[in-house]
This record gives structure tokens, C-alpha cells and sequence, in this order.
């Protein structure tokens, strides 16, 4: 017979489907659309197996819609900006334009080897100035609505990397790409408001039904709404007072101490010309090397130092000291806390540390919880107690009061606090997008004019990897003239965080090539929102929170259809070996490129689906990968083998014999399990392992003696259908084979008829005492009396009767029947 050729087979079908165009998406108003989207790439120049996992889920998906008569966008690009690529350059003296685009090509290449269905006439790079310049005018939009700022603020500073960096980027302290410790450094910064929004990103995800509930969960945390009371203490001495947020008011009368976050404003000036400045300074300057990730750990020792003022109760007036100390945060409310070491387990540690007052204020009337001798701190519900007028009140109740007090006197107020601070946008690297403002002696901060977008990245720069932005040694680019009075004025060197580049990438896929606007608003409606997202759960808070953030700015102003971008989201789990995430360093990479060379694209594909649901993650098998080459190779040899006998197939045929009902069955019963796994749950394991056993019964059935050639054809047709989204190029050589003309990537997906679904017979299982002794074959929907007699009047039923006493007998019609004798 011919030998399965994978590398000629999938060369031969790639080509076509490029050739033919057989993936271009139009707006077509009289089919049904589905967006469907998988998170674009970095071009590193490399797919790894999660790539390989991440496509396939969403391309089996694609195909199986496109049958199903969907009009499916499914489209590819490339989150191209970024650091390694300006690494790149001065490590290797390559211009990261260059670096970016070779690796484009590359990794494009290899996404065509996997016969990933992508309509490539969409494709997008954010690199690209055809991208970028309309990243910019969505940046002026902000501007112009006030949403887009620039202040001074301490950041991460990375002083090999000479940028800014994220939280989520410092490591142990450390920058996450070159292990540098990173310290603080005071900068002037762009950042975006997404705090105006963050009422409505909170209460907006109750939309998100087809989102995974971790991930909804993990945004509601990010964004921390907490409902409370701004309160203003005095401070002895000085002219400002201090403003606080907490959430339980009802416990202002337990604040022993108050604590300011080291990046407080008023620190520096409380400890000036004190002999508190020099040890201040000390702990201000240890304290720069800990992330706040690090701050906010449960497990953090809490460490602080007396201030040498004295804040002032506005309750009672009692004199509390000041500290500053490690786990408190200058973004998140006030930057201030009130501290009271009763009822906050931190406040309670830091107190009995530095040998500070602990005043109860709640009896929660418990006799396991002695409020006057206290080994820990409680927080729960009860009395006031030590809180003058409001006594005997209940704590809920005194919240209420309290804050109705505080207004009354004028020294609080009502308060809404979020955990989610305003997103810092600025990097002081070269490859990214320019941040389209100018400065002008006059004006201040002017944008760009929108006609003179993009504003280009030059190419006279130096890349020296120390010092500001390598934008800076471009004279071309700094020296300007303002857009509104015509003097000189100099450029903004800052480029964009390149999470701003992913925020909207799936809306310009809409109308990709539109070069007179972001996109016609006609297509845009058609196609939002991304019916499915698939990517990783490392994703789930900022970049689907900053998409959100867009997709709901942009609806704003009237550009996008929809409030929200996606309406159902994937997290696909990790692919690991040995138990581990795949890395280098660890040496347990395997490559794609290894197991199309080996293999074929379509082993690739159908192993890493069949090994693990998408959700979960998925451990590697050199054993899983030479079984799904053997399976492919398998049906291969069927489909070739019948192929010449099926040729003269009758189309119409009826399943006469028992050996026909059982094909008949099977092959309904999996073409209604694949279409419930895959179009329902992307259940893909499930269902490739029905697609096996149906594979199985065709074997066995091909032995029968006589061969219903037209339910065999029907069969084989079949199995080549359902099985075509997991491995397209050998079903449309099998499609081919079997006398079929076209790309099976354009038939119909078949229906089941429920009619073969019912079988005249069943199996059941028959128990004595409990333990399985039979299994049998009786009348399907028969009634338990009847079902209990046709099962007993079974002559070898009978046979493991004789000389016992039934004592009693259970029936579960069409599954089993116990007896119980003695």
C-alpha cells in the first residue's frame, strides 16, 4: 500500500490552501459570524509547544465552525514591540527592526506548517507604523478626555536595563530579564486613568457568564473595591493634616499608632533638621529594594520607625506616634493607615514588635477571645466597647454613625476606595511606540496634530543599553515645533508600555488595512465582539483587564460596538515535561519544529490536543506522540485500503444485519459526541478518543462477511469529516482519495439521526450479592417488571440460580440488576 508521506502530504496542502486563499474572511450579512481569536504572539523567532497548543485549540475550533456554516474571523498578528528586541540590538549591533521582522518571517513560516486556517491578508504588527500611528491617536484621544497625565513619581528602575519597570516584573527583587536589583527612582511619567473606570470594570464583570470564574475572580481582586471613610488627623506641630481610608470607622477609637508609607510626600518634611532624618533615611533607602509585591506578602516581618511626631485622634484627642513601615503602600488609599492593633493582625504584630498599645473596641461577646489579654488580633462582629458615646452599639450600626458624626464635624467623610491604581505607560526604551506629545516653553504638553501621525521611530539613534531613552540621541526626532503656536518645542522620548499595543489589536483586525481611519465602523459591528479568546491564564489580570479598559474607553467615544471585548475566554493550561514548565535553562525543551520533522504537523496537533482537556495543563509523552503518529498512520491504511473497494459505494443504504446496527450506531453516536465536545465544550480528548473507537469499529466491521458497502463508504466519509479539524492535511488527502472532489475544509459538517441512536437491544450488567457475575444482552425501554423477567428468565440467569434463595432482587432498567440470595 502507499506509505503515509506526512512531509509531502502537508506541503501539498498548504500550498493549496495558500494558493486558493481558502482562509480569506469577507462581512458576509446572510451567514452567521463568529470571531474567533487566539492571543497573538512576541515574535522571539521560535514557536515553543504552548504556541502548538494555544493554535491548534483554536483552529480545530475555526474549522468546525466554517462546516457548521459559520462565517468565522480568525486571524493572526504580532505583539511585536518591546525589550528583547532593543536587547537584541545592542547585544548583536542588529536594528531591532531588523531582529523584529526576521522573526516574523520565521515564526509566520512556522505557523503555516502547523495548517493554522488563518485568514493572513489581516495580519498586524504592532512595530508596524501602519499599527502604531493609530495606537497614537488613540492615545490623543485620551489626552483630549483627560484620561492621559504626566507626573512625577517614584518607579522601579532598572539600571542595566535603564527603564522603568511593572511590579509584575521585578523579581526577588531583581529585574526579571537581566537579574539586576532593581531600586527607585523619582521620574516624570505618562499614565492613563483607568481608575475613572474602575466602578465599571468591577461591576461589568457580572457580564462576562462565559469567562472562567478564577480569572473574574483574580480581576475583582486586582481592581479592591473597598467602601469606607476618608478621616483627617492632625499633626502636631505641622500645617497639613493627614488624610486617611479605612473601612471599618467603627474602630477609630483602638488607633494606638498611625503609619505613612515611606513614599509619603509629608516624610521628608516631618523628620527635616530631627534626629529621626538620619535613621528615616536609613530605613527609606533599605526599604527601595522591596517590591511591593514583596510589602504586601502575609509572610513579610513588619519592620518601621518612629517618625518623631505625633498624630492626633479626632475622636478623643489622644496623641498617637507616627511610623513609616514596610507594609504600607503610597498606592493604595491614602498612602496613610490608621493602625489599630486589636482587630488587624499586621497592626497587632507591629505593635507587640515595637511595644505600642492595643486597645479592644469590639467585645465580640466570645469566651474563647479574652479582649483584656489578647494573643492575637480578631476581627469580628459585636459591641463597642472603649468608644465613648457610641458604647453598646452594634459595629455595623456604629459605622454607619460614626461616619454620619464625622461628616457632621467636618473631619471625614464617606468614602470609595479601589486597590487599582492609575496605569503608568511611560518606558525610556527606544522600541516602542512614541508617545505622540510635544513640550513647548509655552504651551505646556501639546499632541501631535492628528495629520502628521505617525509620529516615526528615527533611525539615527544610539543603542548603548545605559543612560535615558536611546530616543534622546536622535536630533532628528527631539527638536520639533509646537503644533500650537509654531515655536520650538522638543518631542516626548518616552515610548508606549507595550500592553498598550495588545489592548486593541483585535478591533483593528475588524478592517486591518484601513489606512484613512482605525476602521469602518460597519465592520467593527459585524464582527464585535470576540466570541471566543483563547490564551493563557498569566494573562488573566492585566492584559485582559487593559482590553477592557479600551474596548470600554473606545465605546465611549464611539468607535467600537460593544462595552465588552470578548465573550467567552479559554485559559489554555501549560505544557510541561518532567513535571516542570518547559524552559532552557532546565533542559527540557522540546521543539515543534522537531515533531513536524518527525512526525508531521498533524501528530503535533492531534497529541497535544488529545493528551489533556485545553484547560488543564498538559505533560509531555514522547510515547503520547509516536501513539497519535501510529493512530494517523492507522486510518491511513483503512481509508487506502477501502478506497478502490468503495468506489462503486451505493449513496443510499440501510443497516440490515446486527453487524450494520452496530456501525450505524457508532457511527452516529461519535459524530454526536465530537459535535457536543468540540462545538460546545472543546472537549477535544473526549472527543478524539470517540473518534478512535469509532476507528475500532470500522476495523472490526470490515472483517464482516457481508459488507454493507454504502454504510461503509458513509463511515469512512464520516471519520474523514470529524476528524478533518484536528489533522486537515491528511483528511483532505483522504478526502481526495475516497473519490471526493474539493477541500473537505468547505463540506458540511454531517448530522446524526437520532433513529440509530436506538438500539433494539441493551447491555447490563447482573449482580449477585452485589458482585458483577454477567453481563447480557435484553429488550431496550423495557419497564422494571418486564426488564426484571426478561433478565431472570435468561437461561444462564437461571444457571447461577440453582440451589440458591432469592431473598431479593433490584432493578435499574437497560443498566443492571442485582440479586440478592443466601
Amino acid at each position: 500500500m502507499e506509505r503515509y508521506d506526512f512531509g509531502e502530504i502537508e506541503a501539498k496542502w498548504q500550498k493549496y490552501w495558500k494558493e486558493s486563499q481558502l482562509f480569506k474572511t469577507t462581512e458576509e450579512k446572510d451567514k452567521k459570524k463568529y470571531y474567533l481569536l487566539e492571543m497573538f504572539p512576541y515574535p522571539s523567532g521560535k514557536l515553543h509547544m504552548g504556541h502548538v497548543r494555544n493554535y491548534s485549540i483554536g483552529d480545530v475550533a475555526t474549522r468546525y465552525l466554517r462546516m457548521n456554516g459559520y462565517n468565522v474571523l480568525h486571524p493572526m498578528g504580532w505583539d511585536s514591540f518591546g525589550l528583547p528586541a532593543e536587547n537584541a540590538a545592542i547585544k548583536h549591533g542588529i536594528h531591532p527592526n531588523v531582529w523584529t521582522w526576521e522573526n516574523i518571517a520565521e515564526m509566520r513560516n512556522q505557523l503555516s506548517e502547523l495548517g493554522l486556517s488563518y485568514d493572513w491578508d489581516r495580519e498586524v504588527a504592532t512595530c508596524h507604523p501602519d499599527y502604531y500611528k493609530w495606537m497614537q491617536w488613540i492615545f490623543i484621544q485620551f489626552f483630549e478626555k483627560g484620561l492621559a497625565y504626566k507626573k512625577k513619581n517614584p518607579v522601579n528602575w532598572c539600571p542595566s536595563c535603564q527603564t522603568v519597570l511593572a511590579n509584575e516584573q521585578v523579581v526577588d527583587g531583581a529585574c526579571e530579564r537581566c537579574s539586576t536589583e532593581v531600586g527607585k527612582k523619582d521620574l516624570d511619567q505618562w499614565y492613563l486613568k483607568i481608575t475613572d473606570y474602575a466602578d465599571r470594570l468591577l461591576t461589568d464583570i457580572d457580564k462576562l457568564e462565559g469567562w472562567p470564574n478564577k480569572v473574574k475572580v483574580m480581576q475583582k481582586n486586582w481592581i479592591g473595591k473597598s467602601i469606607g471613610a476618608e478621616v483627617d488627623f492632625e499633626i502636631e506641630g505641622f500645617d497639613k493634616e493627614l488624610k486617611i481610608f479605612t473601612t471599618r470607622p467603627d474602630t477609630l477609637f483602638g488607633v494606638t499608632y498611625m503609619v505613612l508609607a515611606p513614599e509619603h510626600p509629608y516624610v521628608k518634611d516631618l523628620i527635616a533638621g530631627s534626629e529621626y532624618e538620619a535613621p528615616v533615611n536609613e530605613f527609606l533607602n533599605k526599604l527601595q529594594y522591596l517590591t511591593e509585591i514583596e510589602r504586601t506578602a502575609t509572610n513579610l516581618e513588619k519592620d518601621g520607625v518612629f517618625i518623631g511626631r505625633y498624630a492626633v485622634n479626632p475622636l478623643n484627642g489622644k496623641q498617637v506616634p507616627i511610623y513609616i513601615a514596610n507594609y504600607v503602600l503610597m498606592d493604595y488609599g491614602t498612602g496613610a493607615i490608621m493602625a489599630v492593633p486589636a482587630h488587624d493582625q499586621r497592626d497587632f504584630d507591629f505593635a507587640i514588635k515595637y511595644g505600642l498599645d492595643i486597645i479592644p473596641v469590639v467585645d465580640p461577646q466570645n469566651p474563647e477571645i479574652d479582649i483584656h489579654n489578647l494573643k492575637s488580633a480578631f476581627v469580628a462582629e459585636g459591641n463597642l466597647i472603649n468608644s465613648d458615646q457610641f458604647n453598646g452599639m452594634d459595629n455595623l450600626t456604629a459605622q454607619k454613625e460614626i461616619i454620619a458624626y464625622l461628616e457632621e464635624k467636618k473631619i471625614g467623610n464617606e468614602s470609595i476606595n479601589f486597590r487599582l491604581r492609575d496605569w503608568l505607560i511611560s518606558r525610556q526604551r527606544y522600541w516602542g511606540t512614541p508617545i505622540p506629545m510635544i513640550y513647548c516653553e509655552e504651551c505646556g504638553w501639546v499632541p501631535e496634530k492628528l495629520e502628521n501621525l505617525p509620529v516615526l521611530l528615527p533611525t539615527d539613534v544610539v543603542f548603548t543599553g545605559k543612560g535615558e531613552s536611546p530616543l534622546t540621541t536622535s536630533k532628528t526626532f527631539m527638536d520639533t515645533t509646537c503644533p500650537k503656536c509654531g515655536k520650538r518645542a522638543t518631542r516626548e522620548t518616552d515610548t508606549m508600555d507595550t500592553f498598550l499595543d495588545s489592548s486593541w489589536y483585535f478591533l483593528r483586525y475588524t478592517d486591518a488595512k484601513n489606512a484613512d481611519e482605525i476602521w469602518d465602523k460597519k465592520k467593527a459591528e459585524y464582527w464585535m465582539p470576540v466570541d471566543q479568546y483563547i490564551g493563557g491564564v498569566e494573562h488573566a489580570i492585566l492584559h485582559l483587564l487593559y482590553a477592557r479598559f479600551f474596548t470600554k474607553f473606545l465605546y465611549d467615544i464611539g468607535y467600537c460596538p460593544v462595552d465588552e471585548p470578548f465573550t467567552n475566554l479559554l485559559t489554555q493550561g501549560m505544557v510541561l515535561k518532567d513535571g516542570t514548565k518547559m524552559s532552557k535553562s532546565k533542559g527540557n525543551v522540546v521543539s515543534p519544529e522537531e515533531i513536524i520533522n518527525k512526525y508531521g504537523a498533524d501528530t503535533a496537533r492531534l497529541f497535544i490536543l488529545f493528551a489533556s482537556p485545553p484547560e488543564k495543563e498538559l505533560e509531555w509523552s514522547d510515547a503520547g506522540v509516536e501513539g497519535s503518529y501510529r493512530f494517523l498512520n492507522r486510518v491511513y491504511r483503512l481509508v487506502y485500503e477501502l478506497s478502490d473497494k468503495l468506489s462503486d459505494a451505493p449513496e443510499s443504504w440501510k443497516a440490515e444485519s446486527e453487524e450494520d446496527k452496530k456501525l450505524s450506531y457508532a457511527m452516529n453516536a461519535t459524530i454526536k459526541k465530537v459535535s457536543e465536545d468540540v462545538g460546545g465544550r472543546f472537549n477535544f480528548n473526549t472527543a478524539i478518543s470517540s473518534i478512535m473507537e469509532l476507528v475500532n469499529e470500522i476495523y472490526r466491521y470490515k472483517e464482516s462477511e457481508n459488507l454493507n458497502l454504502g454504510l461503509l463508504k458513509t463511515a469512512i466519509d464520516n471519520l474523514i469529516l470529524i476528524l478533518s479539524p484536528f489533522t486537515p492535511h491528511i483528511c483532505e488527502e483522504m478526502w481526495q482519495y475516497t473519490g471526493h472532489e474539493g477541500t473537505v475544509y468547505l463540506q458540511k459538517w454531517p448530522v446524526y439521526d437520532d433513529t440509530a441512536l436506538i438500539r433494539d437491544t441493551v447491555e447490563v450488567v447482573v449482580q449477585i450479592n452485589g458482585k458483577v457475575k454477567e453481563k447480557v444482552q435484553v429488550a431496550n425501554g423495557l419497564g422494571k417488571e418486564a426488564f426484571e423477567l426478561a433478565v431472570m428468565d435468561l437461561e444462564k440467569i437461571k444457571q447461577l440460580l440453582v440451589n440458591k434463595e432469592i431473598i431479593k432482587i433490584i432493578a435499574v432498567p437497560n443498566k443492571l440488576v442485582n440479586i440478592v440470595v443466601k
